[in-house]
């Protein structure tokens, strides 16, 4: 199988430092059931970089392999390397990842649906050993993001929208003072107009407070919008990458990914075929 490529990125990555970098990884689930098949990407420090694919391509699992949190479904690296900030790290455990900078923001939110919004933003700085003044100022800049959640802060959790739910994850990620997110499926289950200020969100937080996002989404449109880079992904592997605008523009990409080609939208018997085509493979 190939790797394509968008003309530049390979370029512009190798000349900007990895600041995250994933090397040649392959994962199993249960001993058995090979997931990730050689997957490798890099992430520059301040920079957005989506990994875009539809269900099941093996998006999470790769956030899951880089915050070390498979080996809580039972799967496992069984070939190649993670590095971040020069030091390989695939063996240390969430939490030493968390104190060192790179947290993870998991699909579906998570939020404990009991406490309020508040709380659970405080839950996020349980790994830093601060004073009050620090951890007021802290939660100062989640709500300075987040106004949304300055107004819902004494709601309980669970009783909020799914997108502001969405932000509270973010928040508490961002509560823990990390350089570097990996967000997972950001969109999912989120009203249009909220994805739109949660991606306007990230891109701020990513300009003004030069925190790095690896974001895995399957709205491919919104994504490549908001980020530098972007990665795609097909049953465990990356079958092209380049940089974002590129990719939005690229025939291929629009064709299969976003249904629609130079002729307009394709049908769906037209994109079944396509599927099964896929000539960027040859």
């Amino acid at each position: 199988m190939t790797t394509h490529s968008i003309a530049g990125i390979t370029d512009t990555v190798a000349a900007s430092p990895a600041y995250l970098s994933v090397n040649n990884i392959e994962v199993i689930y249960d001993h058995v059931i090979l997931v990730l098949k050689g997957i490798s990407l890099q992430v520059p420090q301040g920079k957005i970089v989506a990994l875009l694919g539809a269900n099941g391509a093996g998006k999470s699992t790769t956030l899951k392999a880089i915050s070390t949190l498979l080996r809580n479904e039972r799967g496992d690296i069984t070939k190649g390397d993670i590095c971040f900030k020069g030091q390989r790290v695939d063996h240390l455990t969430p939490n030493e990842l968390v104190k060192r900078g790179l947290s993870q923001v998991m699909e579906g939110r998570h939020c404990f649906g009991h406490l309020s919004i508040e709380e659970n933003l405080l839950t996020g700085a349980y790994t830093r050993k601060i004073s009050r003044a620090e951890l007021k100022e802290s939660l100062e800049m989640v709500y300075h993001y987040f106004p949304r959640l300055q107004q819902r802060r004494t709601s309980q959790a669970g009783y909020t929208s799914g997108g502001e739910q969405q932000m509270c994850a973010i928040g508490r990620a961002l509560m823990a003072k990390p350089s570097m997110i990996l967000l997972d499926e950001p969109s999912m289950g989120i009203a249009p107009q909220l994805v739109e200020e949660i991606f306007d969100i990230v891109k701020s937080l990513n300009t003004k407070e030069n925190v790095s996002f690896l974001l895995a989404e399957q709205n491919t449109n919104v994504a490549l919008r908001y980020a530098d880079f972007g990665y795609i992904l097909e049953n465990g592997r990356v079958v092209m990458e380049g940089d974002a605008k590129e990719l939005a523009t690229n025939e291929d990409v629009k064709e299969f990914y976003l249904g629609v080609s130079g002729a307009g939208r394709k049908s769906f018997r037209e994109m079944k075929f396509y599927r099964r085509r896929k000539r960027w493979l040859a």
